[in-house]
Parts: structure tokens; sequence; C-alpha cells
């Protein structure tokens, strides 16, 4: 996890390995943070960020892919594109929460990386970004 300069957790925040905090970041209790995701400076989580995203904006949303820190951390560019698809579909569908896991657990093949992203939006309990 990398905090930058006045990153501000409060109280039982989770964050995944990788993550990154740009500076002045806020991050609400009891919110989650997934691995290898970015939240740009200066912008506040209260709800939960999943994991291999950039998240930006008042109020925080999808930004794209974590593209230069999935590479980094050396992910298969056969990865990147699953996530890339799937996050389409997650946020760009049009969709509710239910009908886009459903879609992607029907369309996508179970790999670790695609189950990682379902376990966490399956389990958030403050609501995805």
């Amino acid at each position: 996890v990398i905090l930058s300069n006045l990153a501000t957790l409060g109280g039982h925040v989770q964050i995944g390995n990788w993550a990154i905090l740009g500076g002045g970041v806020l991050v609400h209790q009891f919110t989650q943070v997934g691995e290898h995701s970015l939240i740009g400076g200066g912008f506040r989580a209260v709800q939960d960020v999943p994991p291999f995203i950039v998240a930006a904006n008042h109020p925080l949303k999808y930004k794209g892919v974590n593209i230069v820190g999935l590479k980094r951390r050396g992910f298969s560019k056969k990865d990147m594109n699953l996530i890339k698809k799937v996050y389409k579909i997650f946020f760009r569908s049009g969709g509710n929460r239910k009908t886009a896991i459903e879609k992607i657990q029907s369309e996508f093949p179970k790999t670790e990386v695609i189950q990682k992203i379902l376990d966490f939006i399956k389990h958030s309990n403050r609501g995805i970004i």
C-alpha cells in the first residue's frame, strides 16, 4: 500500500495489496479499497473501490483500469484485457449490480483475476463507487 502525503483513513478501512492513495485522499470508515487500485489525489472514497481500477472525481467514480500499475506488477495482456471487459460491463452497461454480475459470470472464464473482482463486488457492504 502506498499512502501519499495527507492521505487519511477512517476507522476499520481495508486496503488491498499494491493499492495507491494519492495525496490528500480521504477514505471513509468501513470502506474497502481493492488491490492494485489507485485513487487520484484530493478525492474522497465513501464507497468501496474495486480492485485494479483508477478512481477520481467528485463524487469518486471509475475512470479506467490501472494499466500502468498492472504492467509494473507483471500482469499479462490477456488478464488486463479481461479486466477491462469486465469493468466495461459492470460500470458502463447501464444495468444493475446483480445483472452485471450474472452477465460477467456467464460470459467470462473463471480466472483468478475475474473471481477477485466478483468476490469484491459481491461482498461490498458500502456499495461500489
